[in-house]
């Protein structure tokens, strides 16, 4: 059987499983009575070991399946949940996680065994107070034997089917050819994530021993999963009937198998008894051959046993349909150019010289138009939004991990969670936010012995804090550590030759603590593995900005420091104002723009010889787009300048313009590698007219 076509499937299922293992050990550290937490990580590790015996990689299933013995004995009370226990655990974790990488890149688990973890486990669990209850072989026959002994004839659904004429003549054929008939019931567990791969698979491991000749439902509902928890078959065979149980009870997350000798008289005597005595449990029908093949459950069948299944601790979240990612690119690519065909629409329209009355008509089509590509938009970017939930859930292992190795007290508090952004940008945040968090770790959190004689809690504090802004989201990262030394910055930049003595002294606290995103600036005493080795703040900093946001930092010195990064709800269709300079079209996010001016050329001041504008008790520096860009010069310089007001963070800046076009819905293109040695643009858009604009990136201008 070809299980390749549900290696999305398992990805996706382990990485769930693998977040709810960490979730819960995280838990049960802090309560190890928690029996909420036991049993939700017994069930994820048996789940997981069904899923990889399913799969065929034995590795991983010989690791979770120990992982699950020594849970088994938690559970029930012979051994207790210790600090060696849950290091060993998480150490389980990584291997885990190791295989799933693994799996990702090869399709396959690679020739890591992890004896020594399993040694581990073992040792502790024969250590522990209480013998590995291991469900070997002799449990699967004690299963199977229990299993014939105490099924009740009221209670086996096969026994209830209501066969039509056919079916009957086939098991009468059987009979004559010497065969025995056997009816099953096999009861899946419900927490099975994979229905219709476990139905499969009991199909296969019986054939075997002989022919099914009766499927309930049939193979075609059952590859759909039009099923509960339940399915039977009745089943031609020379062979006795504890080793077809046996193989069938050995297909994970099968939770019993019901079974007896049945003869096709027994179904024939149902057919003829009165219609107020059958009890039909549905047709059956028998299969041809070829389609007892496994299928790729639903997408959404799958989803909605993940939401099912989900903690109790936890609110179940909204039922959800996986859709491939290229899928939404595809779609969003569709609506980037029905806005363009409108925009189109919109251009015709300035140029028509039709009646009045058709003219009022045009319009109203256009307005149509709007209204459907708007609503389109929308629609597709909600689908587009995920949780920041997934890239942030594995944090609080990681400062717990860090406390450990560092010796230093921690926790880590996050709120926001369920903020949603677009999932390009989620994909890609993970990496500095985690860098973000290590550096707060290590920088900033002081050893206990330091806070205690600053009278600080001997715990530091790390929060992660998100929340949606207008057109933004907003994610701080904070710590209640040391704070910044700005002094000890200034040196170090008068040190690496950034600048002079008497320079470092005029400059603001914000100019100083701009000084950290430089390539190579460290202000750690030794390099290490934790937030080290060469790759630092500058390197957050141009993830983010890549994204289209930015990141600045606040800090008081002794009381901590905080990490402020804003990141644009999507990156695809934004609001913009069109400008012009010299004759070419440029586009500014709207969401940049804090207001536009008419400033006389009389009011521009100069402070180190830089033009600035007094506005509102602000001093704002100007910037010349055409200079920026090097256009050609003006031949006559007007009076007035046209003023766009732009904000990057508590940061502002006027930059100067020869027209405004208006306010414009735009398509961001992507310019790719061809020039993107350019930061000041981010991208291109096209314009009614089959015109390219460019788009001014912002914070590059910053």
């Amino acid at each position: 059987m070809d299980v390749s076509q549900y290696l999305d499937i398992f990805i996706d299922e382990t990485n769930g499983h693998i977040q709810e293992l960490s979730d819960n050990i995280m838990i049960l550290e802090k309560e190890p009575e928690n029996k909420d937490c036991v049993n939700e990580i017994f069930r994820a590790a048996h789940s997981l070991k069904g899923m990889a015996g399913t799969m065929g990689f034995k590795k991983m299933q010989h690791l979770t399946h120990d992982m699950e013995n020594v849970f088994s004995e938690v559970r029930n009370d012979n051994i207790k949940v210790n600090s060696t226990l849950i290091d060993i655990l998480f150490q389980c974790l990584d291997a885990i996680e190791g295989y799933l990488e693994t799996v990702k890149a090869t399709s396959g688990e690679g020739d890591e065994a992890n004896e020594h973890l399993i040694k581990m486990l073992n040792e502790f669990l024969n250590g522990g107070g209480g013998e590995a209850a291991e469900p070997s072989e002799e449990k699967t026959e004690e299963t199977a034997e229990e299993t014939q002994d105490n099924a009740g004839d009221e209670d086996l659904e096969f026994k209830k089917l209501k066969l039509e004429d056919p079916d009957i003549d086939s098991l009468r054929q059987a009979e004559a050819s010497g065969n025995k008939l056997y009816g099953m019931t096999i009861h899946i567990q419900k927490d099975c994530m994979l229905k219709a791969a476990r139905a499969f698979l009991v199909y296969k491991a019986v054939e075997d021993f002989g022919e099914i000749i009766i499927y309930n439902p049939s193979s075609q509902d059952i590859e759909d999963e039009k099923f509960d928890l339940t399915f039977n078959i009745i089943i031609s065979t020379q062979s006795d009937i504890k080793p077809i149980i046996e193989a069938v009870s050995a297909v994970s997350e099968i939770e019993k198998v019901d079974c007896e000798e049945v003869t096709s008289n027994y179904y024939a005597e149902m057919n003829a008894a009165p219609e107020d005595k059958k009890e039909a449990a549905g047709t059956a029908a028998p299969a041809p051959t070829e389609e007892k093949k496994a299928a790729p459950a639903p997408a959404a069948s799958a989803a909605k046993g993940s939401a099912k299944n989900a903690p109790a601790n936890k609110p179940v979240t909204t039922r959800t349909v996986r859709v491939d990612i290229e899928k939404l690119d595809a779609l969003m690519n569709q609506v980037s150019e029905l806005i363009i065909a409108k925009n189109s629409l919109v251009s015709i329209s300035d140029q028509d010289t039709r009646s009045d009355e058709n003219q009022q008509t045009f319009h109203e089509q256009i307005e149509y138009l709007e209204r459907i590509t708007t609503t389109l938009h929308e629609s597709v970017m909600k689908v587009r939004m995920v949780p920041i939930e997934n890239t942030v859930a594995k944090f609080p292992r990681m400062i717990r991990d860090l406390s450990r190795k560092l010796n230093k007290p921690m926790e880590l508090y996050m709120t926001g969670e369920d903020t949603e952004l677009d999932r390009t940008v989620v994909d890609q945040i993970g990496d500095p936010l985690q860098h973000l968090l290590r550096n707060s770790a290590d920088h900033g959190i002081e050893d206990a012995e330091t806070r205690k004689a600053a009278g600080k809690p001997e715990t530091g504090s790390i929060t992660l804090n998100a929340f949606q802004e207008g057109n933004n989201v907003i994610i701080e990262v904070k710590d209640d550590g040391a704070g910044l030394d700005i002094e000890k910055i200034k040196a170090k930049a008068v040190e690496r030759g950034l600048v002079s003595e008497e320079q470092a002294e005029n400059l603001s606290k914000k100019e100083v603590i701009d000084f950290l995103f430089n390539p190579g600036f460290s202000m750690a005493k030794k390099v290490t593995d934790i937030s080290g080795r060469g790759v630092g703040l500058d390197v957050v900093k141009s993830n983010i900005e890549s994204l289209g946001g930015d990141v600045e930092v606040k800090s008081v010195f002794g009381q901590g420091t905080t990490f402020v990064v804003r990141l644009p709800l999507t990156l695809a269709i934004i609001q913009a104002l069109m400008v012009e300079v010299r004759d070419e079209k440029y586009a500014i996010a709207l969401g940049s723009i804090q207001n536009i001016e008419n400033i006389p050329v009389s009011e521009i001041k100069y402070v180190q010889a830089e033009e600035v504008i007094h506005l509102r008790g602000m001093v704002i520096p100007l910037i010349r787009l055409d200079k920026l860009l090097d256009s050609t010069p003006k031949e006559e310089e007007s009076e007035n300048l046209t003023v766009v007001v732009v904000k990057k963070g508590d940061s502002y800046a006027g930059v100067v313009v020869d027209n405004l076009i208006g306010q414009q819905e735009i398509v961001i293109k992507s310019l790719g590698k061809c020039i993107d040695n350019n930061k000041i643009i981010n991208g291109a858009t096209i314009l009614g007219d089959g015109e390219v604009a460019l788009i001014i990136d912002v914070n590059a201008i910053f």
